[in-house]
């Protein structure tokens, strides 16, 4: 039986690393975008070049209802997803927090909290041994900035990053007797296209600049500990999260 993984954020950078390198390892993979559903459709084609079928979904996670179809969508095009990577996330402009205006502090949460818990809802209930699912894995994706703060920059972000760790602690305990196991990912700065997009584009060089192995991480550096996370190699693994960050 084929395995399936449904990755959000999957149209650029770590979500479409993943969603491809999940192909090469054989699974059918559910490619889920906000907006770009061209550059979708190049990470989607990626994926069948493998040999796996593939799809593409378009779905705003801060929205629980395009959330339950864009599974259902899912479900009848591949199948239950055996493995969920919550990528899909967004920075922001930087900001310190004083300046933070309410709306941008409530997209914040509304992508990368509340859209990782809506996903992980619609994922465990057709995971669940419980409720009649083979089990599966669910990999969230957090940051650095959960542990070093981001002051004058990210505050906002790295506090919704922290939650998403504690989210992931709490539910690999609340889901393990099911069979699903919830990881977590502490990904350090990233070399993809999310800095220029949020206004800055000389961050990955500046991090790169203090790293104790000189540079930041490739989208596939993320993946590669994902799609880890997912495998049987990591069948005792658990409620963890593995800092990828290159010793920062």
């Amino acid at each position: 039986m084929s395995k399936i993984a449904l990755i959000t954020g999957a149209s650029r950078g770590i979500g479409a690393a993943t969603a491809e390198l999940a192909a090469a390892e054989g699974y059918d993979v559910a490619v889920n975008y906000a907006q770009d559903g061209d550059a979708a459709e190049q990470v989607m084609e990626r994926c069948k070049a493998h040999g796996r079928r593939a799809i593409a979904l378009q779905a705003d996670i801060a929205d629980p209802v395009a959330v339950e179809a864009m599974f259902s969508d899912c479900d009848g095009s591949l199948g239950a997803p055996d493995l969920l990577v919550n990528n899909a996330g967004i920075i922001g402009q930087a900001s310190r927090l004083v300046d933070l205006t309410p709306d941008a502090l409530q997209r914040m949460m509304a992508v990368n909290l509340f859209g990782t818990i809506y996903c992980s809802q619609a994922a465990a209930r057709r995971m669940s041994t419980a409720q009649g699912g083979r089990g599966g894995a669910i990999v969230n994706i957090s940051s650095i900035a959960a542990v070093l703060g981001s002051p004058g920059e990210y505050v906002h972000y790295a506090a919704s990053k922290g939650a998403i760790e504690t989210l992931t602690i709490g539910l690999g305990k609340e889901l393990g007797p099911e069979g699903i196991r919830v990881n977590c990912i502490r990904a350090g700065t990233a070399d993809t296209e999310i800095h220029s997009r949020s206004g800055n584009p000389g961050r990955p060089e500046m991090v790169a600049r203090v790293a104790p192995l000189g540079r930041v991480a490739s989208p596939r550096d993320i993946a590669a500990a994902a799609l880890w996370l997912a495998s049987p190699d990591a069948g005792y693994v658990t409620a963890s999260i593995l800092p990828v960050a290159g010793g920062l």
